[in-house]
């Protein structure tokens, strides 16, 4: 469990000693120092930390602003943080992911990631609406199936020739579709049947 720094200055030009000194205080292992915009998503230093930290470990910021400037990227970066199980202090804020305090910040963070999640997801569905109210739209292509082949492979499956794995590889299906097309097919050969909505 390591204690890890991250300092961030927009130019060359600013320093940043009073964030180091922040960070001695800490008493972190290992600093990761960043001379770059807030608003640039392609940070060398941001990337190496996130690679870096492990489970129970625990990332110093002198505040919020330090990991990003727009609240998508820093709501990415958090949760990001969550799922590796990384702790995080940001000084400035006193917020600490430790305390009931900080878990009731991270949660508020969490639903704004959500909210703008769904904001995007019902942007995408209206513009689709749209787009087909204009007849622009006409959706993803179907994927054409040679059902003599799918045919001859099912009965491979069925008999244990092959995997599951490898008749999705021979149709070149992905999961999804494979299981869609195993239903269908059964349903058209008598094999299922069809659920009642």
């Amino acid at each position: 469990m390591s204690k890890i720094g991250y300092i961030r200055v927009s130019t060359e030009h600013q320093e940043t000693a009073h964030q180091q000194e922040i960070m001695c205080g800490y008493q972190v292992d290992r600093i990761f120092p960043e001379k770059f915009s807030g608003a640039n998503k392609d940070r060398p230093q941001l990337k190496a930390m996130l690679e870096y930290v492990r489970e129970g470990d625990t990332l110093y910021i002198e505040s919020i602003s330090r990991l990003g400037r727009s609240t998508k990227d820093l709501l990415n970066i958090i949760d990001t943080l969550n799922k590796k199980g990384v702790n995080f202090i940001s000084h400035k804020e006193k917020i600490d992911a430790n305390t009931p305090t900080g878990k009731f910040v991270l949660t508020v963070f969490d639903a704004l990631s959500q909210l703008e999640r769904e904001h995007i997801k019902r942007q995408q569905h209206e513009g689709i609406e749209i787009a087909k109210a204009q007849g622009k739209y006409k959706g993803r292509k179907p994927i054409e199936i040679d059902w003599d082949k799918f045919s001859r492979l099912y009965g491979e499956w069925k008999s244990k020739n092959i995997t599951g794995r490898d008749f999705m590889r021979k149709m070149d299906l992905s999961a999804n579709t494979f299981y869609r097309r195993v239903r269908e097919y059964e349903i058209q050969n008598g094999i299922a049947e069809p659920t009642s909505a």
